[in-house]
């Protein structure tokens, strides 16, 4: 993304009145996001520093503690520590949050895990003891899965073990209900608790990951390789030197894996996202924990001669507003633009207003609506203590 587009989208963000924001490295790397972290509270946020939880050899209790120092230091508003795969352990989460803790002073801690692994529950009751007290949770169906454990469940746990919890719950449940009651209209999955799989700590990919990996599969019926491919992930992300399983380090493993399995010949083909790994565009460190002989057989091709000397393109806000649309387009549809493309935006605008659903607590509301969309009728009387509606279509008439 082009740094004009970055601030604008931060200033307009602000503007909006948001002004906390969480701020990830993939490599946790704090040296390069110092500059950032100032440019983001000279706009007026706040910034969270996500320090991102990982399992290999070389992401041990000297590399969390020394992470833990190197976040301190650009002094954020808080740190939050971070599960992204659903990999800590009860045990493991005792460890580090106690290493954390030590480290960063008085900088408050925060916790965020995802569900993955079904243990995320656990793991937050154990931070809660360890006097973590922001603990990031969602709301069912959107939680559990691959998602925060539920703020109901959380609540109610911390609550049996003494803590006070400073949240209305009678106030989000209504929320709750609207959200199922459009996912089950509409078909979507209902958020549930996940079985404890070991082999996710093999390969580590993402759940959301896994899904969208094994649809790509269906599509070329070749869903039933998707296990050779996690195991190959497993194998590739050693030798790239174990990046943290996060966007976008996870996704060039995950597509690196399933070309060595479908070609059958390991690095024959690569990305050219493997390549500008190589070459350290998306990170420094990662030519330097790299398998020398992988990064070799990676880089000794023509196309890596031509991501060489490459640099990402960063276009000033003039002609970017040349680009898409000029004067007319807001600052807001101009950053949409530039992010998601000129195609999705198109596409949003031309599905006009967001649909409406009534409330569950409308049910009348909700039963008028749902007779006047049958077909086999076209006549619809509502009466109850001398009030008479009726809805009638006009057109044919066939009796109901």
């Amino acid at each position: 993304m082009p740094r004009s587009v970055r601030k604008l989208m931060i200033e307009r963000i602000v503007a909006h009145g948001i002004t906390l924001t969480r701020s990830s490295d993939p490599w946790n790397d704090y040296e390069a996001a110092v500059v950032e972290n100032q440019a983001l509270r000279e706009l007026g946020m706040d910034v969270v520093v996500n320090i991102i939880y990982s399992v290999s050899p070389r992401h041990n209790d000297e590399y969390y503690a020394e992470k833990a120092r190197q976040a301190a230091a650009i002094k954020p508003y808080r740190i939050c520590f971070k599960d992204v795969a659903g990999l800590l352990t009860p045990e493991r989460t005792r460890a580090l949050v106690r290493l954390i803790k030590q480290n960063i002073g008085d900088i408050p801690l925060e916790f965020h895990a995802h569900c993955n692994n079904g243990l995320a529950p656990f793991n937050y009751l154990e931070a809660l003891e360890l006097g973590v007290n922001i603990l990031h949770t969602a709301i069912p169906p959107l939680a559990n899965g691959s998602s925060q454990p539920s703020i109901f469940n959380i609540a109610a746990n911390a609550s049996a073990l003494g803590y006070n919890i400073p949240v209305d719950l009678a106030e989000v449940r209504p929320v709750q209900q609207h959200f199922t009651d459009i996912a089950k209209r509409e078909g979507h999955p209902l958020g549930a608790p996940r079985e404890y799989d070991h082999a996710e700590y093999l390969h580590q990919v993402p759940g959301g990951m896994i899904s969208n990996l094994r649809h790509q599969l269906r599509t070329m019926g070749m869903e039933k390789r998707l296990p050779e491919i996690l195991e190959e992930a497993g194998r590739v992300r050693a030798e790239f030197g174990y990046p943290i399983m996060v966007t976008p380090l996870a996704q060039f493993v995950g597509s690196q894996a399933a070309i060595n399995v479908i070609t059958g010949e390991r690095y024959h083909q690569v990305t050219d996202q493997s390549i500008q790994y190589a070459l350290g565009h998306w990170g420094k460190e990662a030519p330097q924990v790299m398998d020398a002989n992988v990064k070799d057989k990676i880089l000794n091709r023509p196309r890596a001669k031509e991501w060489q000397k490459w640099s990402p393109p960063d276009p000033s806000l003039r002609d970017l507003r040349r680009r898409f649309g000029g004067a007319r387009v807001s600052d807001e549809e101009l950053v949409l633009r530039v992010i998601a493309g000129e195609a999705a935006v198109s596409a949003m605008l031309a599905a006009g207003a967001p649909k409406n659903y009534c409330s569950v607590g409308q049910p009348l509301v909700r039963l008028i609506a749902e007779l006047a969309a049958r077909s086999d009728c076209n006549r619809v009387y509502v009466e109850k203590e001398g009030l008479l509606l009726r809805m009638e279509k006009r057109g044919k008439r066939r009796g109901c």
